[in-house]
């Protein structure tokens, strides 16, 4: 049995998923059983200061994922923490529509939580290939081009 994906939004802005888009978009890069998942939609400002008070970053950043607790086993998979101003600006720049934006971010999050990392290139290589396969079975493009 899965586990259950709560969508907690602080910001009302333009362009984000729908939160069943969102949980699409999630389990689609989980295992078929997995703890509880939190996809928390925040402002600059509360993504700076927990990128800034977990990762010494004082800056804001588009997502941040948190592990559940070892100690509750499998109950709680974790928590992602996106930043809605971020992904906007990123999907200008980058090229990208705000949703595949958004999709790869709610991906590369849940990868996250699953051990996956992206600190050395082999480690990035079998992360990034893995997001590519996810997200062009949800329909979007490779985000890497």
């Amino acid at each position: 049995m899965s586990g259950e994906i709560a969508i907690q939004r602080t910001v009302s802005a333009k362009g984000i998923p729908s939160p069943d888009s969102l949980r699409t978009f999630a389990r689609a890069a989980l295992p078929k059983r997995y703890g509880e998942l939190t996809i928390r939609i925040v402002d600059e400002g509360e993504s700076r200061a927990l990128n800034r008070d977990y990762r010494g970053k004082d800056k804001p950043t588009n997502v941040l994922s948190f592990q559940g607790d070892a100690a509750m086993g499998a109950a709680v998979l974790g928590d992602l923490v996106i930043c809605a101003a971020v992904v906007a600006r990123e999907a200008v720049e980058q090229h990208k529509t705000p949703r595949g934006h958004w999709a790869h971010m709610v991906v590369h999050g849940c990868l996250h939580l699953q051990g996956y990392d992206h600190e050395n290139e082999p480690d990035a290589q079998v992360m990034e290939a893995r997001e590519v396969r996810i997200l062009k079975r949800l329909g979007f493009p490779d985000p890497y081009q």
